[in-house]
């Protein structure tokens, strides 16, 4: 093997083919997926518009299930709002009976709210372009 400053020479793909970006499987450049990996090709590149801030929705989630509600996960966030005031009650009656320490639990609520809502998937898509009307 022979070490030298020159760049590395580039492999020569056959036209109409190109590399499977996750495994290097040779594929058609119109193909879809790859038969020897996951690699599935998504339709469009989405921009900033069409996708839900994560801290966003992690500052929102100060009150419990608005993050979610952002990312488009309604059922949840309802979820999560109505159950603040069992949560707090929870946090209250260990609080009663652990002196106090107890009250660690609504913070704990809140940080496992908040770490759902930045790790779940946002369900918020960018609007479809009007191709007109269709007969």
């Amino acid at each position: 093997m022979e070490y030298t400053d020159s760049p590395p020479t580039e492999k020569q793909t056959p036209s109409g083919m190109m590399p499977c970006p996750l495994c290097g499987n040779m594929l058609p450049k119109d193909a879809d997926s790859c038969d020897r990996c996951d690699w599935t090709r998504h339709g469009q590149v989405e921009g900033a518009e069409g996708k839900a801030s994560d801290a966003f929705a992690v500052l929102l989630s100060v009150i419990p299930g608005l993050g979610h509600i952002y990312k488009g996960h309604r059922l949840v966030g309802i979820l999560l709002i109505m159950g603040i005031p069992f949560a707090v009650g929870a946090a209250a009656l260990a609080a009663t009976a652990t002196a106090g320490f107890g009250l660690g639990l609504m913070a704990l609520y809140w940080i496992v709210v908040m770490i759902h809502a930045y790790a779940i998937d946002d369900r918020v898509s960018p609007e479809k372009h009007q191709q007109g009307e269709q007969y």
